[in-house]
């Protein structure tokens, strides 16, 4: 029996790497921050496949309710296995000089505080260090950290080159411990976070570059994200994954 956490879980990448890995049969720990109707509706979704599913609402870049959530996963479902970092953030489109430090503070709090949290919490769970059996790690970064996303939210995009940088040494640090980490670098992934940017003309600008001439949809994301927690990707370490179309 194996044991995922996915954060972010209700909607989105999210909830279509959640669908991929009930189907590869995975029990699941469901996070999200809002929307418990379609978390539950997830988790029902993932029963119906014969799996358990437990839908855990969390902030996760608050440490107590990150403490909470990995204590009821624990009691409810057992040792963990795998953690996907998927919960991340945008805040509208806008220059630097058009931004404030508490939205600064809120992006890099779900994004990377969040991630670090979360990360954490599964080490002491995972690593033989701690008495566990070892486990998978995939960090969901993105395209911007390596394009920077000028005049639409290079906060997200510094705040995503923040999650690279984790990936490579949070790697090299846990490889000894039965933990590997990965990540996966999605491109223009059609999702609801473009609609919460509000940067319709940007987005289309951003389409014209894409050598694959589509978005990508969250399944081609998921299915990268099920390959690294796979024991298929077994000799791969500290890697991010391109998902973008080329682009």
């Amino acid at each position: 029996m194996k044991i995922a956490l996915i954060t972010g879980a209700s909607r989105g990448i999210g909830a279509a790497v959640a669908l991929a890995c009930a189907e590869q049969g995975w029990d699941l720990a469901l996070n999200y921050a809002q929307g418990a109707p379609a978390a539950n509706a997830l988790a029902e979704r993932i029963r119906a496949l014969g799996r358990r599913a437990l839908p855990l609402q969390a902030d996760v870049s608050d440490e107590a309710q990150v403490r909470a959530m990995f204590t009821r996963i624990d009691e409810e479902l057992g040792r963990l296995d795998a953690l996907v970092n998927n919960a991340g953030i945008v805040a509208r489109a806008a220059r630097l000089d058009e931004m404030s430090v508490e939205r600064w503070q809120r992006v890099f709090g779900v994004n990377v505080i969040g991630t670090l949290l979360c990360s954490r919490e599964a080490v002491k769970r995972m690593s033989t260090r701690h008495g566990g059996a070892g486990g998978s790690i995939v960090n969901l970064s993105s395209r911007a950290a390596q394009l920077g996303s000028p005049n639409l939210y290079v906060d997200y995009a510094a705040s995503k080159g923040a999650i690279d940088s984790l990936t490579i040494g949070l790697g090299r640090e846990l490889i000894g411990e039965g933990i590997r980490v990965n990540g996966v670098r999605p491109g223009i992934i059609d999702t609801d976070i473009h609609s919460d940017a509000a940067a319709p003309d940007l987005l289309r600008a951003g389409l014209a570059t894409i050598p694959l001439q589509r978005m990508g949809t969250a399944a081609e994301v998921a299915q990268a994200v099920c390959w690294l927690l796979s024991e298929a990707s077994s000799y791969t370490v500290g890697a991010t994954l391109d998902v973008t179309g080329g682009r």
